[in-house]
């Protein structure tokens, strides 16, 4: 491998600002980290940034759902995935958000330079549109039966099932997301980046050794296929960037997600006074590297690198892909508790055990990655704590109690020295080609090695013999200096392991080529343990945990976000029925809500107060014919912020349609205030 200093910018996908990291996501950022730690201990220039990707319409209606503002849900996402990379180690850089100055600068000026060389269009198309909601809606807030195959409850994109792709109004049976109601197709102009322009470029960019061979095979589909026109805007409302020029049409998240790398590089160069153009220009010689998900390879190696180069900006030097994270060999279930927050991981287990598992277990492929719950306490206990550990906390007490804390002037042989520097190169090599399974096997039997030495030593036998303690403070120095060398072949995974041994050891922070270095002579400190084993029933609290962080999620993100009704999915029973307090509520005040054809504002007196309720059924009532009728509201639903306002109930109604509804009304001799039984 070169030795020649490189100047290096690393990303990993943005995290998306509508929810918690969880350790599927964390297998990223943890393969990303280990990359980047490697290259720096290599004594490379070695940029690492990201950045919340803080656009779209989950972000918008996840926020109407929780009663704040955008703005107030991205900044307390943003916090919570920075405080949970940080406990990981993951070490970036440079953090930032898609919602900046930056970002919106690098969105336009990429835009219009695509638009002023013809590579932008604008066509009418025929959209899915929820009448209730009142909005268009995104491809994954739909769903229906595939048209392919005829699975049901698949997105409005693509086919888990079959794989299929597809727009969503070819879906069999579809309803909205957002409300359950059937959408109608709508007729917007929208604005499209003309991708096909590119095909030779992405033809021959994507068989460089740019990207892996297997997402290389699956790219050859698409531009055989011929290139579709990439749709770029979304009708308001949509909670992103407005097109310039282009009233009430916004970026599609898709468009301004991977500018935010450019962006957050740019708030790295400001805040350190980098050069932007030294890594972003068409001719630079930088490298750029993007660690991604299989999942989002299409939009990093065909449309991404098509924007770059129209733009007259420079192309990654590679997209790196994973596959996905399964535990004990399923897909992550919340209903089994294997769907682990990285905050309730953290709570409950070491995060360098992950760090070390997720190592072990990557290559650099595409294949999935199982975390199985027994091998990964089992491989954590025998190798970090059996082995690497344990090397040190079996010479440092010697050292510490016999011969004052100093290792010996001399060591009469320097075969395990020898071994780890000998491995070193390929150990680097595997690091570097993202091997990173191939580099714990190295460490790990250089480990072997060190405690079969000390094995066959016995330096606890040894020290009896008061001739013999020369012998022992031989092979103990021997011991810790092959401890020092494993910790920097395992520094880039595990960071803070490697901080704590520095400690112990009584050194500066060690890079690659401290390897040579031998302590001699040297005063270390006492010996603490480093790292102790798993116990399964941490591992139990976890799942049980998960069980219950998911619960309380649940009750966030299954909240209806802008309407009066909920679609029935589900059977209840009586003890959740009567959870319901079903109030006579005289109408006060109706009138109809600006800016919406189905909602109508009720005032509704309930005896002892009044209550502010939007309801749907503005397509069935003139609202001067309800005022002053009684009729039924459910009291106790939690307060929901909409764009309207805060509603506080729902009345309820029966019907077909949006101008077949009926609102229920009580017999005469019902008063404002009554339960319903």
């Amino acid at each position: 491998m070169s030795s020649k200093a490189r100047n290096i910018v690393v990303t990993s996908a943005l995290p998306y600002a509508n929810g918690p990291i969880h350790i599927g996501h964390m297998l990223e950022y943890i393969q990303t980290d280990i990359w980047v730690r490697f290259q720096k201990l290599r004594g490379h220039t070695c940029i690492y940034v990201c950045a919340d990707d803080a656009h779209g319409t989950p972000i918008m209606l996840r926020a109407q759902a929780e009663g704040i503002t955008p703005e107030a849900l991205i900044e307390r996402m943003q916090q919570e995935h920075q405080t949970d990379f940080g406990d990981f180690g993951v070490d970036f850089d440079n953090y930032y958000s898609t919602h900046s100055d930056e970002n919106r600068h690098f969105a336009e000026l990429i835009y219009t330079r695509l638009k002023d060389d013809g590579h932008i269009r604008t066509q009418v198309i025929s959209q899915s549109y929820d009448p209730l909601a009142e909005m268009f809606l995104p491809d994954r807030f739909i769903k229906g039966e595939c048209p392919n195959c005829g699975k049901d409850d698949q997105y409005g994109d693509n086919c888990e099932n079959c794989g299929a792709t597809y727009a969503p109004t070819d879906l069999k049976n579809p309803i909205s997301v957002v409300t359950g109601v059937t959408p109608i197709e709508k007729d917007s102009e929208q604005y499209f980046f003309k991708v096909s322009d590119f095909s030779d470029m992405l033809k021959e960019w994507t068989r460089a050794g740019h990207i892996q061979k297997e997402i290389a095979n699956k790219m050859d589909e698409w531009l055989e296929d011929g290139l579709r026109d990439w749709d770029i805007s979304r009708n308001a409302p949509y909670w992103g960037f407005e097109i310039p020029d282009a009233p009430g049409k916004y970026f599609y998240v898709w468009l301004d997600a991977p500018i935010g790398y450019m962006a957050s590089f740019k708030n790295w160069c400001e805040k350190n006074q980098g050069n932007f153009d030294d890594y972003w220009q068409a001719d630079s010689d930088a490298e750029l590297y993007h660690f991604i998900g299989k999942d989002i390879a299409r939009f990093h190696t065909l449309f991404w690198p098509a924007m770059l180069h129209g733009a007259g900006f420079r192309k990654p030097t590679a997209v790196y892909c994973h596959g996905f994270l399964t535990v004990d060999g399923q897909k992550m279930s919340k209903s089994r508790g294997t769907f682990i927050m990285a905050r309730t991981y953290l709570q409950h287990l070491n995060p360098e055990y992950l760090r070390y598992y997720f190592a072990a277990k990557l290559g650099s492929g595409v294949d999935d990655i199982d975390l199985s719950l027994d091998d990964f306490t089992a491989r954590v206990n025998s190798d970090l704590v059996g082995k690497v550990v344990n090397v040190a906390s079996r010479c440092a007490g010697f050292i510490n109690k016999r011969f004052d804390g100093k290792l010996a002037a001399n060591m009469s042989t320097n075969s395990l020295s020898q071994a780890c520097i000998a491995a070193s190169d390929s150990i680097a090599e595997a690091y570097e080609d993202r091997e990173f399974a191939r580099a714990m096997r190295e460490i790990m039997a250089l480990a072997d090695k060190a405690n079969q030495y000390i094995d066959e030593k016995q330096p606890w036998v040894c020290i009896k013999d008061e001739a013999r303690h020369d012998e022992v403070h031989d092979v103990c120095t021997i011991g810790i200096n092959c401890f020092r060398q494993l910790v920097i072949l395992l520094k880039p995974v595990l960071p803070k392991l490697a901080t704590e041994a520095e400690a112990f050891l009584n050194v500066k922070p060690l890079y690659w080529h401290d390897l040579a270095n031998d302590l001699l002579s040297h005063d270390i400190n006492r010996f603490k343990p480093l790292m102790t084993r798993i116990d399964k029933v941490y591992i139990d609290r976890m799942i049980e945990a998960s069980k219950e962080a998911e619960a309380a999620e649940k009750k966030i993100t299954s909240q209806n976000k802008d309407s009066d009704i909920e679609p029935i999915d589900a059977e209840i029973n009586y003890d959740d029925f009567a959870k319901l307090d079903f109030r006579i509520a005289r109408i006060v005040k109706a009138k109809r809500v600006e800016k919406s054809d189905k909602l109508l504002q009720l005032t509704l007196d309930i005896g002892d107060e009044t209550r502010n309720v939007f309801a749907g059924i503005s397509g069935a009532y003139d609202p001067a014919t309800l005022e002053g009728k009684l009729t039924v509201m459910v009291a106790n639903l939690a307060s929901r912020k909409m764009r309207f306002g805060v509603s506080e109930g729902m009345v309820l109604a029966a019907g077909s349609g949006d101008t077949e509804l009926f609102v229920l009304h009580p017999d005469e001799g019902a008063k404002p205030g009554m339960r319903v039984r």
